[in-house]
């Protein structure tokens, strides 16, 4: 699939053009300007939960506190019905993150606003009850506040307990095992994961228990279930290391050729999309009845 633009003049132009302005994710060259994306993540409204609307939601614990999650109930949503769940986890600040939950985009890529109720959940600052931005926060608060509200979430707006997929973007991949799997409660929630860009035990990080043996007593608790394992340019520092601590595990892994480190990709229509979308449904067909769950 080419994505070169005709033209040295127009290519370079463009190049200038786009880092003036800061648009565009994708920059290791030119190539980055040449798609408009098919999808656009839909910002927080005001009021109650509805079809295709994405509010805010506060745990009881945390009302009048700045600790809250984002609902977004897709547009075919309706009372009664059953819906697989994806919950999604946010990538550092950084350049390309705004560490936050207004910020993320890989539910709503893998779904495209159907078929799949997708909450963006916080990192608790219990200190200061406030959403962290960089790193965990209280990382037991930080648990419990996500099995509190997938429960409240399956219990009130028809999520199905037995379809709840954990999905996160850098430092949201790494939480897919530090937070998805860090004590057995938290780790049997979950039918699936989607690590992009990241994965927890590659590398140590400057946070508690990032180290390889402790990762690897998280990963401990995966079982057979499947991961989605992406990563900009390679995935393989992750596959060397999980040949290496749980070779017989359930992983499909994915580069991304071209891109920068950002989880924008999904808004594209490109053969990565595909490929995890095909794999989210694989799931689903291979687990119970979803009613009308499926996108």
């Amino acid at each position: 699939m080419s994505r070169k633009m005709p033209g040295l003049r127009l290519s370079l132009l463009m190049l200038v053009f786009g880092g003036v302005l800061g648009i565009g994710q994708r920059t290791c060259c030119a190539q980055s300007f040449d798609r408009t994306p098919d999808l656009q993540t839909p910002a927080v409204s005001d009021g109650n939960p509805a079809a295709g609307k994405r509010v805010k939601q506060v745990h009881p614990d945390y009302a009048g506190s700045n600790v809250y999650h984002l609902l977004y109930l897709p547009t075919d949503w309706q009372p009664g019905q059953s819906y697989p769940v994806i919950v999604e986890y946010a990538g550092n600040k950084y350049r390309t993150s705004p560490g936050t939950v207004e910020g993320s985009n890989l539910g709503y890529g893998i779904s495209g606003g159907k078929g799949v109720i997708w909450v963006c959940m916080p990192y608790v600052n219990k200190t200061e009850m406030r959403n962290q931005e960089t790193w965990w926060g209280d990382v037991d608060a930080t648990v419990r506040y996500c099995e509190d509200t997938v429960a409240s979430i399956c219990d009130d707006f028809g999520g199905d307990a037995n379809n709840v997929f954990i999905a996160g973007f850098s430092r949201g991949a790494i939480a897919c095992n530090f937070i998805g799997l860090h004590d057995d409660q938290i780790a049997s929630l979950w039918r699936g994961f989607i690590c992009h860009s990241h994965y927890d035990g590659v590398k140590s990080w400057p946070y508690p228990d990032s180290d390889r043996a402790s990762a690897a007593e998280r990963l401990r608790r995966l079982g057979d279930r499947p991961q989605f394992i992406s990563h900009e340019q390679s995935v393989d520092a992750t596959r060397r290391y999980l040949a290496d601590v749980m070779p017989d595990g359930n992983f499909s892994f994915q580069p991304l050729e071209g891109w920068d480190h950002t989880d924008t990709w999904v808004l594209y229509d490109v053969p990565e999309r595909k490929a995890l979308r095909e794999w989210f449904h694989a799931q689903l067909q291979s687990g119970q009845s979803m009613g009308q769950a499926s996108p």
